[in-house]
């Protein structure tokens, strides 16, 4: 399926306290083919946080089959939500929020001591090397807004929010769902191996490593949407993945470089740069 490029909206920045605010202004994003108009921005208050928590549970728990501490709440919560921000789509056609995007920035990983990633991996090569990573997460969109035009604008406004601040390299977990015994994720990692899509420099060591001897593979696995988007993007995949039971995934640690991005996306993103 071919995906139209979407401009983003255009943002403001507003210092506060601990982190800078993006702001999208009311202007609102086109989608040529089935006339939806969406904002992007950053949450700005208690309330649109939940919003976004809300739509990670609906989407981890229904894909997944994700097992959620504040399943009597509907809301997926953990200890970073209040350290990062939270970028999200909404349709103006409902008013719903139907995608999300969290980011912490190094000054946040150092206040709470470490990244989400380094939970699940051994990091010590990629952060001695590229001290300054701002850690991508819980990234979703709702169902019936997977046209791409929700995940591009979601990228234009992280790729903006790294411009604004001087950020140059980020880190995201993508997940891969174990719920056919891990075949699709092992399968996954031997074509990324294969490829020499990792660099051994960089490389990350899960914490919770799969069995990757004992698991059978699938011919023609297919990556899900989020590992797509960052390889489309020029992402490279840091290691093997590592099992969450938590929520029932395997996850692979993607790093890409502002430098290093793919000059198609480059140009989009930031007109007027190659």
């Amino acid at each position: 399926m071919t995906h139209a490029l979407l401009e983003t909206a255009p943002f403001e920045v507003s210092p506060s306290s601990n982190a800078v605010l993006l702001r999208a202004h009311p202007s609102a994003c086109h989608h040529s083919s089935e006339d939806r108009l969406y904002h992007v921005g950053l949450a700005e208050s208690a309330d649109e946080v939940r919003e976004a928590q809300r739509l990670r549970f609906q989407v981890f728990q229904a894909e997944y089959g994700a097992r959620f501490v504040s399943d009597r709440l509907g809301l997926d919560v953990d200890e970073f939500d209040r350290y990062c921000q939270h970028l999200i789509v909404r349709s103006s056609d409902t008013g719903e929020v139907v995608g999300t995007y969290r980011i912490l920035t190094p000054e946040n990983a150092a206040r709470i001591g470490r990244y989400y990633c380094e939970g699940e991996f051994f990091m010590t090569r990629l952060t001695r090397q590229t001290p300054r990573i701002v850690e991508l997460g819980r990234s979703c969109v709702h169902p019936a807004h997977r046209t791409g035009s929700v995940i591009m604008l979601l990228w234009g406004g992280i790729f903006r929010f790294m411009r604004e601040h001087g950020y140059s390299h980020l880190i995201g977990c993508a997940s891969v769902s174990m719920r056919d015994g891990g075949a699709t994720a092992a399968s996954l990692w031997d074509h990324f191996s294969a490829s020499k899509m990792v660099d051994p420099s960089l490389e990350c060591f899960p914490k919770t490593p799969l069995s990757l001897d004992r698991i059978s593979r699938v011919d023609s696995a297919e990556a899900p949407a989020l590992i797509r988007a960052y390889l489309r993007v020029g992402a490279k995949v840091c290691g093997e993945p590592n099992w969450d039971p938590d929520f029932n995934t395997a996850d692979f640690v993607m790093l890409l470089g502002l430098d290093s991005m793919n000059p198609r996306y480059l140009r989009h993103f930031s007109p007027g740069e190659s």
